[in-house]
């Protein structure tokens, strides 16, 4: 067989360059023009120069990293977090908090306007939380380093894939305060643990977990020493070995209360819940307002989860039909539906990226839709859905690039957007949450 040479690419060559900084992107990175295109830069703020190496240069765009503020924003601030510069985790730290969130609004509105034709959106009062200590749920990587000759615990680096070890993380809960050192001192102590690959961090309304993955079977005996170790700090641990199942039948089971719609969510801990709870219920109280329902509506909740809002809406509307595509986030969901006493909601499980033609849940008796998809947004199912149908919908995102584009999907289908608010579910990260009202021209 003919062998055909293919030269190989030459790896860039790093070099500092001046930029003037004009822009801020949805992922918190400086953009600056560099050769005719874009670059990307980060740790770079609006109207400041800076001197940044090149580490990327493709045909259209560059990416930069910033090294040395020529002339600073008004809105730059010092990082308070010791691992800043190196640990991937937060993205603005340097930039003043209220400020983050008037520049992740002006991505969204640039982002609309690319995608969506929209300008002037009926921006709302953004959702806010405490700005630090505000994660209840996280995952920590475990992993050996090879010129350190010891396991590293922490969050990977920046663009990499090395681990950074950490001693505390102020996004985190306080009640993981001291996970770090921890799992450092019993990992890098005691060899058959190096089998570990992970923690998984979840805190309930009553309970803290920490759920440990690890490739190898771990003994009795060692288990039960990180047990008692953990035992001082008011972790539960639970082990997941190579069946990938978590065992937890012996804890309580975890949960959260939203004492404003009284209401109590039980989840296991491979469910998703979102990761802000303040912002939370925040969220599902703007939900409400924004729907303002009068009890006649039958609600479609796609991408329902453990029935985050389709409970709450329950209480406000005729019925909620619950469509999800993951199993046992179904499951809960009806098992949350009985808890807490709600007969007019039910759940069905079912892939959304799917032709949805004959699937039972479908009906066209339906008069809101409220979406909540993951960062690959709702585009597959937007396409099928007959959207006339709907006189509202509520779109709740995590990605603002999919959630431009599939309201231009929407728009095209006879919606104008009503209301648009920013909830900011990550504080000092790039991360843009942000919710959607349409109604039905």
């Amino acid at each position: 067989m003919a062998q055909i040479f293919k030269a190989k690419k030459k790896p860039l060559q790093q070099k500092s360059v001046v930029l003037d900084i004009t822009a801020m992107d949805h992922q918190g990175r400086g953009i600056a023009k560099y050769n005719n295109k874009v670059c990307f830069v980060s740790g770079a703020l609006p109207s400041e120069q800076v001197k940044a190496t090149l580490v990327d240069d493709k045909a259209r765009y560059s990416s930069a990293i910033t090294h040395k503020v020529i002339k600073a924003s008004g809105a730059r601030v010092a990082p308070f977090c010791e691992h800043y510069n190196h640990c991937g985790g937060c993205q603005l730290q340097h930039l003043e908090a209220s400020q983050q969130v008037a520049e992740k609004q002006t991505a969204v509105n640039q982002l609309f306007e690319k995608f969506a034709k929209q300008k002037n959106l009926n921006w709302q009062t953004p959702l806010l939380s405490k700005s630090t200590h505000y994660r209840r749920s996280a995952r920590i990587a475990v992993m050996f380093d090879k010129a350190a000759k010891k396991m590293r615990v922490g969050y990977r680096a920046s663009g990499s894939k090395n681990i950074v070890s950490i001693n505390q993380c102020a996004v985190l809960s306080e009640a993981f305060a001291d996970i770090f050192t921890l799992f450092d001192d019993l990992i890098n102590q005691y060899k058959p643990l190096h089998s570990i690959s992970h923690l998984q961090l979840c805190e309930s309304d009553d309970h803290s977990f920490v759920i440990i993955r690890h490739t190898k079977v771990i003994s009795d005996e060692f288990k039960a020493l990180v047990e008692q170790a953990a035992s001082h700090y008011k972790y539960d641990i639970v082990w997941q070995g190579e069946s990938d199942v978590i065992e937890h039948s012996h804890l309580a089971m975890p949960f959260y209360y939203l004492e404003e719609f009284n209401l109590k969510f039980e989840f296991g801990l491979d469910n998703f819940i979102q990761v802000n709870s303040q912002v939370n219920q925040a969220m599902l109280k703007q939900s409400v307002d924004w729907l303002n329902l009068n009890g006649d509506e039958n609600i479609l909740d796609l991408f329902c989860g453990i029935g985050n809002f389709s409970l709450v809406l329950a209480k406000q509307a005729k019925t909620v039909t619950g469509v999800e595509g993951v199993t046992s986030a179904v499951a809960m969901a009806a098992q949350n539906a009985q808890t807490n006493s709600i007969a007019n909601a039910q759940f069905h499980c079912f892939d959304l990226t799917q032709k949805i033609q004959n699937a039972l849940w479908f009906s066209k008796d339906l008069d809101v839709l409220v979406l909540d998809p993951s960062r690959t947004g709702a585009m597959a199912v937007l396409e099928q859905l007959p959207l006339k149908q709907f006189k509202t919908i509520l779109y709740v995102s995590c990605d603002p690039v999919t959630l431009a584009r599939d309201s231009a999907i929407i728009s095209q289908a006879g919606f104008d957007l009503n209301k648009i608010g920013l909830m900011n579910m990550f504080p000092h990260t790039g991360h843009i949450e942000t919710m959607a009202l349409f109604q039905r021209r």
